[in-house]
């Protein structure tokens, strides 16, 4: 294609202000993926922070709402009152464990009894939120036995796992005993089996767990089981699944998002800001390269206005402006794709002493197509105004000047 070479021409004629204006593209793509690099993985962060140690989805029981009863055999309407001593339960959790177990995005499950109650020692008492859980599963949703710093996870008939600052608040150690009073009056002696620490202060200073078994008579709930909690592969999929376990098995199902609002408002806005800078930089990119084809056409008026002489037709001109952003665009946008890549991933090996990374980026998700695609389509639609130019140019005028 002769238009190709007359534009590859053009370009390498002054080969230092070609290699900036490819420079000036590259380092637009870069921070645009740098950016895009570093939302996706503060985002993931984030998610990882909040869900780490709860469940992306939570099954309850549907809410129970007075009824109003009206009919012949009624002289005055009435009201079914619901019992607020008995407990909602779900009776037929282990069939929807299975129905759980077959759903290829859950990663987890874990059926629970949860109520309140409090721990006496002495004249010591303090509130306390009780799961009780599989005694095999306890690590299910929350990696508790990894964080044991005393004693262990065994609970057996009489165990109870306790956080340190409520180990703290009480004067307990694993081994000794402590009395557990229920909501539902219901009394017992109990045994810490072991205290741990997880760093949130919602679990070490008022949940413990005990098995199911030991929870049941605690909280009369001899068949079923209060919630089902319910990890996901992927927790961006909680909205989704929890409308299809809420159609399947008629129960009230939460995905994590609905119980972190504030959470998904900051994510929400950090992405409309990463947005706004990506924007910014492809604008940036148009800018600088509709600027340097601008100068470009107005130094070879004289080389148009000559080739316009000798018939050459003014689409012709036109596609030598196009293909010349179209170079400069494409040649930038993968070296600013390779160097965005190598620059995040070398992010990404700075960690700190715990191990973890320094900075919350993700490599993968640096939007890579997107930037390739968008920086070539803006260099071309950058080239579009001084092509009109250069193709609109009259032979006799160029020529004479």
């Amino acid at each position: 294609m002769f238009a190709l070479k007359v534009a590859r021409r053009y370009l390498l004629s002054n080969p230092s202000q070609t290699l900036l204006l490819i420079a000036g593209v590259a380092l637009g793509v870069t921070v645009f993926i740098f950016i895009t690099a570093l939302i996706a993985g503060l985002a993931v962060r984030l998610t990882d922070q909040v869900t780490g140690d709860s469940a992306h989805v939570s099954l309850e029981p549907p809410t129970r709402v007075a009824r109003v009863l009206a009919g012949p055999d009624l002289p005055v309407e009435s009201v079914a009152l619901v019992s607020t001593f008995q407990r909602k339960q779900i009776r037929d959790w282990p069939m929807i464990v299975q129905l759980l177990r077959a759903n290829p995005a859950v990663s987890a499950i874990s059926p629970q009894i949860s109520g309140s109650a409090f721990l006496a020692k002495s004249e010591a008492v303090s509130p306390v939120s009780i799961l009780g859980v599989d005694s095999q599963g306890i690590d299910a949703i929350s990696q508790i036995t990894p964080k044991i710093i005393s004693g262990d996870g065994d609970l057996g008939a009489d165990g109870l796992l306790i956080g340190v600052r409520m180990a703290e608040d009480l004067g307990l150690s694993a081994g000794q005993s402590i009395l557990l009073r229920t909501d539902r009056g219901v009394e017992r002696q109990l045994t810490v089996k072991g205290v741990f620490r997880t760093g949130l202060q919602s679990l070490d200073e008022r949940v413990a767990f005990m098995s199911l078994q030991t929870a049941r008579p605690l909280f009369v709930l001899p068949e079923g089981v209060t919630n089902i909690e319910v990890k996901l592969k992927n927790p961006d999929d909680a909205r989704a699944v929890a409308r299809f376990l809420a159609g399947a098995t008629g129960l009230r199902a939460t995905p994590w998002q609905e119980k972190n609002l504030s959470l998904e408002d900051a994510l929400t806005a950090q992405g409309q800001t990463g947005t706004l800078i990506q924007i910014f930089s492809l604008i940036s990119i148009i800018i600088g390269v509709a600027s340097a084809l601008v100068l470009s056409a107005y130094r070879r008026r004289g080389e148009v206005g000559i080739m316009r002489a000798f018939g050459v037709p003014g689409g012709f001109i036109l596609w030598v402006f196009l293909l010349q952003g179209l170079i400069i665009g494409l040649v930038g946008a993968l070296i600013g794709c390779a160097s965005g890549y190598g620059l995040c991933l070398w992010l990404q090996g700075i960690v700190k002493p715990d191990g973890t990374s320094a900075l919350p980026i993700a490599p993968e998700q640096g939007g890579y197509v997107a930037a390739l695609v968008l920086t070539t389509l803006g260099a071309v639609i950058a080239s579009i105004l001084p092509a009109r130019s250069a193709s609109r140019v009259d032979p006799l005028e160029a020529i004479q000047q």
